[in-house]
């Protein structure tokens, strides 16, 4: 590790003392006429763009000496402009936008709040009360991601995993603890779909089209529902296009990597439409992280097909009008052999997913707005394994269909308030070959909130949801925040939410076989079955069954239910070169719905299913900061500290009760002490220990841009060894591992193309317990602009 490290910080002390103003640099602050700061203004200067961050804060570098010419841009803002002499070295220029007399534009616009530009939804990321993190598109593009678990693998409090459940195909996230089942991904704030047991793959998106991803962390339910008890990842794609445009990527690397794209879009009907047209190409050959364990792979090679359009319209000041679709087609086929063994599997996947969605934007004044949506999605998948001899181990063919309608109202107070209330509904179905018909969810929904500014320094929000699924009744959920600004440069922020969450479809009936790992996980009312069909066939055996199978067969799933805590600090220095952030954070769910191991096969394949934990909680710290010493260097990091345990197994041990027996080695084989509540480490695949650190350096003569990102995972635990119920220090872990990632990027502005380099997990971490995680890989990659900017 040292041999890695040591250079990389030497070489940021070498750029600090040596570093001298090549060209200009122009930045500064943009607040609106109240001369509050405005959030996401595109600043565009010699075919240059940046926008503002959370303070109104700008910086454009690399921009020749000499007179040019600024545009400054925000939705629900005039348009401002200004033609400017730049010397050499820092030019500083503060500027105040005047609201647009044509207030209707294609998103809602509020006072304080005119920064977010999602056209699909009236819900805004900055009146969240949970914490948020925004990932720019020159971050996404520096970084050289591919896909979207790429992208926020490497944020603060933010883990990729291999859910056993969702199998090796499947990289889902987590957040302050809470699995992806918790975590609603969005595009422009419609969710989606196409979950494999709750855990929805990131990887099967393209970042190529994203303008911008926003992280919420924490319960991010009052608005999304029970499926965001976790928090919100919602990726914006572009919104506001002047001129055509249109980019073509591509990259190859490792592993047969193949990622190609092209995205466009541009105005058409006199420029009161928008049309967008994209598609993209991936393919893996696959990995294998076993060492020899397993021959063939242990990530499947597969080809990923991806398409999307959208068109916007806007028939006058009052009215605008979107429809957009999305496809997407996952095909892949696997080999496996199980060393010393003749086991061997063939397996073969197709997953289908079709996102349709129209919105209705309406203005009845400049303070009341009404948003109408509809979505459709339909997510397929057929899975086919077996064996080299010729017998069916598996095979299944899983559907799922959802409707969604879903009205909004909001209502603005310029510097006041902002209110938006929202109801609809849900119709949720599958339909799966191992069931005699289709079963159906339907859930009703109705929330509101406000943010209410009392005071010049004081914010408060509050927040009241409805939500009424059918077969689990109704609840009412309340949140509430108050966010205060202590100082001109600090602000504090303490917020509450409280969520509801029954079982989704998947957990209930889904059947699925991994055979990347070989593991089978059942829904709860398809497990007797089959179980049963196992034993039958002579596929396992009394003795292969754990004793919670008995303890949970024939049990139902309960909803789940949360509390969420959390209290923020953020504070940016007077020179807006460093900004830092804290939050400790509380979450307490009720019946918690979780993966448990209730069996295994006589050829070793695990078998799972899910139970209830009573009492579970996650708590914890997170820090991260940003710190710009001049402007084309730019270092960050964060870290977080995470508890994440079930109070009733460290009570269950405190009282002597089924937990209290001696703890086993099996390893050594021997029989330990009586067990203490310390010894129980908690709910697996939680890491108490993470932090990230990012450098990204510009050497503007050149034209050329580096960057270096560590990231940390303390080590986890992943699976109960011992089998006594829970996770102690004889069970099994996955080490804490460093991931070390570099990158170069060379612009060529004049034949509006960049090329691009990198080469990630430099120290080759590899463990056969995270089979999406490959070795040392290296990659190329070059974007062209078909259009001048």
């Amino acid at each position: 590790m040292k041999n890695y490290i040591i250079p990389i910080f030497l070489l940021i002390s070498m750029v600090i003392q040596s570093h001298a103003q090549q060209q200009a640099v122009l930045q500064g602050r943009i607040t609106d006429n109240k001369a509050k700061p405005v959030v996401g203004v595109t600043v565009g200067l010699e075919h240059k763009t940046a926008q503002t961050n959370t303070n109104g804060f700008y910086q454009l570098t690399d921009i020749p000496v000499g007179i040019s010419k600024l545009l400054v841009q925000g939705v629900g803002y005039r348009a401002f402009n200004d033609t400017i002499n730049l010397s050499a070295g820092v030019n500083t220029y503060d500027i105040r936008l005047m609201d647009s007399e044509n207030i209707l534009e294609d998103i809602a616009v509020s006072a304080e709040h005119r920064s977010h530009s999602n056209t699909e939804s009236l819900v805004k990321i900055e009146n969240t009360i949970m914490p948020v993190t925004i990932i720019d598109r020159r971050t996404i593009e520096l970084m050289g991601s591919r896909r979207l678990d790429e992208v926020v693998k490497e944020q603060t409090g933010i883990a990729i995993v291999n859910d056993i459940g969702a199998g090796a195909r499947s990289v889902g996230v987590q957040m302050q603890g809470f699995g992806s089942e918790y975590v609603m991904v969005l595009i422009d704030g419609q969710p989606i779909v196409g979950r494999n047991n709750g855990n929805f793959d990131l990887s099967r998106i393209s970042v190529n089209n994203i303008e911008r991803v926003e992280i919420t962390k924490g319960a991010a339910s009052n608005i999304y529902g029970g499926d965001a008890l976790g928090g919100t990842i919602n990726i914006i794609t572009r919104q506001v296009v002047t001129d055509p445009q249109a980019v073509v990527s591509a990259a190859y690397g490792s592993n047969e990597t193949i990622d190609v794209s092209l995205d466009g879009e541009t105005p058409v009907l006199n420029k009161k439409g928008i049309l967008s047209l994209g598609g993209n190409f991936y393919h893996t050959g696959g990995f294998n992280t076993t060492q020899g364990h397993i021959t063939g792979t242990t990530m499947p090679p597969y080809d990923n097909y991806a398409g999307h359009s959208r068109f916007r319209y806007k028939f006058n000041e009052r009215n605008a009008m979107s429809v957009s679709a999305r496809y997407g087609l996952r095909r892949s086929f696997m080999n496996k052999a199980f060393a010393g063994t003749d086991y061997q599997t063939n397996d073969a996947l197709e997953d289908r997913d079709l996102n349709l969605m129209v919105n209705f934007d309406h203005r009845f004044s400049e303070r009341w707005r009404s948003m109408t949506r509809y979505y459709f999605t339909r997510f397929d998948n057929d899975n086919f394994v077996a064996l080299t001899q010729g017998d069916s181990l598996s095979q299944s063919s899983f559907g799922q269909t959802l409707h969604r309608f879903e009205q909004q109202v909001s209502y603005s107070i310029p510097q006041k308030l902002e209110l938006i209330t929202g109801g609809g509904g849900t119709i949720e179905s599958i339909d799966e070959n191992i069931l005699t018909g289709i079963d159906q969810i339907k859930a009703y929904f109705a929330y509101s909130q406000a943010n209410w500014n009392v005071l010049p320094k004081l914010e408060v929000t509050f927040g009241l949801r409805y939500d009424n699924i059918v077969d689990y009744g109704w609840r009412l959920d309340p949140s509430a925040a108050l966010k205060y600004e202590i100082l001109p440069n600090l602000t504090a922020k303490v917020a509450y939410g409280t969520a509801f969450k029954a079982p989704d479809m998947k957990k209930l009936y889904q059947v699925s076989y991994d055979p990347g790992i070989n593991s089978m996980l059942l829904g709860t009312y398809t497990m007797l079955d089959v179980m049963n069909a196992l034993r039958q066939s002579g596929r396992v055996s009394q003795y292969e069954l754990e004793p919670i199978y008995d303890e949970i067969k024939g049990l139902a799933l309960n909803a789940e239910q949360s509390k969420s805590y959390n209290f923020s600090l953020i504070w940016e220095s007077t020179d807006r070169k460093l900004r830092a952030e804290a939050s400790a954070f509380h979450h307490d769910i009720t019946n918690q719905i979780n993966r448990v191991l209730i069996g295994m096969d006589i050829d070793g394949g695990l078998i799972y299913s899910y139970r209830n934990n009573p009492e579970a909680y996650y708590q914890g710290t997170d820090f991260s900061f940003t710190y710009s010493p001049f402007s084309d260097l730019l270092i960050s990091g964060g870290y977080q500290y995470l508890v994440a345990k079930d109070r009733s197994i460290a009570n269950e041990i405190r009282e002597g009760g089924q937990f209290f027996d001696p703890l086993f080695d099996p390893e050594g084989g021997s029989v330990n002490y009586n067990p203490s509540a310390k010894d129980y480490w908690g709910i697996e695949n939680r890491s108490n220990h993470m932090f990230n650190a990012r450098v990204f350096y510009t050497y503007q003569p050149l034209d050329m841009t580096f960057n270096f990102r560590l990231n940390y995972r303390g080590k986890y635990p992943f699976s109960d060894r011992n089998n006594n119920g829970y996770l102690d220090r004889f069970d099994t872990f996955v080490r804490g591992h460093y991931l070390l990632n570099a990158g170069i990027e060379k612009k060529f502005p004049a034949k509006r193309f960049a090329i691009r380099a990198t080469t990630e997990n430099m120290l080759n971490f590899v463990d056969p317990k995270m089979p999406f995680q490959p070795g040392r890989v290296y990659f190329v990659g070059l974007t062209y602009n078909l259009y001048k900017q």
